[in-house]
């Protein structure tokens, strides 16, 4: 007879986290209303998770039976494999099984979806390589699954205890335990995931967190939302930089001004001789507590007051806070604006890190026509929610996996440097408790915003030739040296095309696009028509 085998170990689900210390001294209700105290507001803005919540899912002997049921099942598709442990978790259950010699974990992986149909469950996620470990993981949904209450997350100690001011809560990992992410470590993050998938919410809990870990002195805010709805209820808070940018001409001149202010903080970090912001802004407040503050080394004195005999101010260096741009659906934006922004945008997440500005871009789904390789290779982060397809999978994650998930705030996050992601069960963070939190942050103080940061040209121009061109009406398009060459080519020839005039006056492609673009403009040839070609509207110069 057949020895009888070992039932599997089934892990108990963990005990909660403790509670942070700004917790349990917010548990003393004061009996008037005071005035406002502390930096950040208190947790008790945020709503409480129901107190009759009981922990239902499996138990012991359903465990076991579903167990033996998942080796049948792999039995019947010739898959050999025994299950070791059992993790319970509020929203999925994790089960782990040893193969058997020989058999190759992409033939587990491919069984997913007929996982699922014999188990009777929505989808069926296999992990293939957990770390230090070597099994392979199955995770199957369970019958009903626990809302995740912000509140748990941000009073954790995991979150309190967490020294960075861009700290941002995201959630509950399988087994329960909070999940935070350090935005200043990232440094930019990719979200993505369909229409409904929780992304909107996912943005709305790292920006409430924020809130809650940082003051307008530790971290400022620019929000660019195309839809109008999800971040203006963010407006007149003091973190912010501008009021929430709705109109997408807007947010290539915001952008704009971000790369100038990356430049500037560059500039004066090589002179003050430090390699990143948490370097100047130690060695400012260092020369601050000495008594002996740090005067401005890119100051120069107003030459009109010079002239008046006026006495002028040397200014000194103050702490820079760091800034977090989020733009909601960037898809929206990059139809409307397109290039402009894209080449901004590549630049920031290329030099950004250490000037301290970080990117936090939402899109449905992120493809080479939205979101380019090299703004792809320089954002390390990503957060993937429930996708359709294995393809769209792949375009977020460089991996499978996210069209497994359940959807409602259930997500795959991929730190920079790891291959491994993690899945994270989003909290859930309501319109009340936003608006909550926005109006105790306006009762403490009213936005600085910064003056000319959303006007054209405002801002010195640091952008390659092509932006500037594109985007300032100051230069006379017609100044180029060659223009007048170049019109007389394309009226003798009566060939409009930049290659055409690229080749004849060997020059670039940048250059030959603007001289065709301005004859454009000038109307001596037509736009570009359903085929790409453009006609010739100026006579031929006479012949001589």
């Amino acid at each position: 007879s057949e020895k009888k085998r070992a039932p599997p170990k089934i892990k108990p689900p963990k005990e909660p986290v403790a509670a942070g210390v700004k917790f349990e001294q917010e548990k003393q209700k004061p009996l008037f209303d005071l005035p406002i105290s502390g930096e950040v507001p208190p947790l008790d803005l945020l709503d409480a998770p129901p107190s009759d919540l009981e922990q239902r899912g499996y138990s012991a002997d359903e465990l076991e039976s579903l167990s033996r049921l998942l080796e049948l099942k792999l039995k019947d598709f010739n898959v050999v494999a025994e299950v070791v442990a059992v993790y319970p978790g509020p929203v999925v259950t994790r089960f782990e099984i040893q193969p058997a010699a020989g058999v190759k974990v992409s033939r587990i992986s491919n069984l997913a979806k007929d996982l699922a149909r014999s188990l009777a469950v929505i989808s069926v996620r296999v992990v293939e390589v957990i770390p230090g470990k070597s099994v392979v993981g199955i995770e199957i949904p369970n019958a009903d699954r626990q809302t995740v209450n912000f509140k748990d997350v941000l009073a954790s100690t995991t979150f309190e205890e967490s020294k960075s001011p861009l700290t941002v809560a995201l959630g509950h990992d399988i087994a329960g335990s909070p999940v935070v992410a350090d935005l200043g470590k990232m440094p930019h993050v990719l979200v993505a995931g369909t229409t409904g998938s929780g992304k909107s919410v996912g943005v709305n809990c790292m920006l409430v967190s924020l809130l809650y870990k940082a003051t307008p002195a530790d971290a400022r805010l620019i929000l660019v939302d195309p839809k109008m709805l999800e971040l203006s209820v963010y407006d007149g808070i003091p973190h912010l930089l501008t009021p929430v940018i709705t109109d997408m001409k807007d947010a290539a001149n915001g952008l704009r001004w971000c790369v100038a202010e990356m430049e500037r903080r560059y500039k004066l970090m090589s002179l003050l001789g430090v390699r990143n912001l948490q370097g100047y802004n130690r060695k400012v407040t260092d020369a601050e507590k000495q008594g002996s503050p740090i005067l401005d080394p890119m100051w120069s004195p107003d030459p009109v007051l010079e002239l008046t005999g006026e006495d002028q101010e040397h200014p000194t260096l103050e702490k820079l806070p760091s800034i977090v741009v989020v733009i909601d659906e960037f898809a929206d934006m990059m139809m409307i604006v397109g290039k402009k922004v894209e080449q901004l945008i590549a630049r920031i997440a290329q030099k950004a890190r250490a000037a301290g500005i970080h990117l936090v871009l939402a899109t449905q789904r992120p493809s080479v026509d939205v979101i380019t390789g090299l703004i792809k290779a320089n954002i390390p982060s990503r957060i993937a929610f429930a996708v359709s397809s294995k393809v769209d999978s792949r375009t977020i994650l460089d991996q499978g996996g996210a069209d497994q998930l359940l959807g409602y705030g259930d997500m795959l996050y991929l730190p920079a440097g790891s291959s491994v992601p993690v899945r994270v069960h989003g909290a859930f963070c309501s319109d009340d408790e936003v608006h909550r939190v926005v109006a105790d942050w306006k009762r403490r103080g009213d936005p600085l915003y910064i003056e000319g940061l959303l006007d054209e040209g405002g801002q010195t121009p640091v952008t390659a030739n092509e932006i500037q061109s594109a985007t300032s009406g100051d230069e006379d398009p017609e100044s180029d040296a060659l223009y007048d060459e170049a019109v007389d080519y394309v009226c003798r020839s009566r060939r409009a095309s930049i290659s055409s005039v690229q080749r004849k006056l060997r020059i670039g492609y940048n250059r030959a696009a603007r001289l065709i673009e301005t004859m454009e403009a000038a109307g001596v040839v037509t736009e570009m028509g359903s085929n790409g070609q453009r006609e010739v509207l100026a006579p031929a110069p006479p012949e001589h």
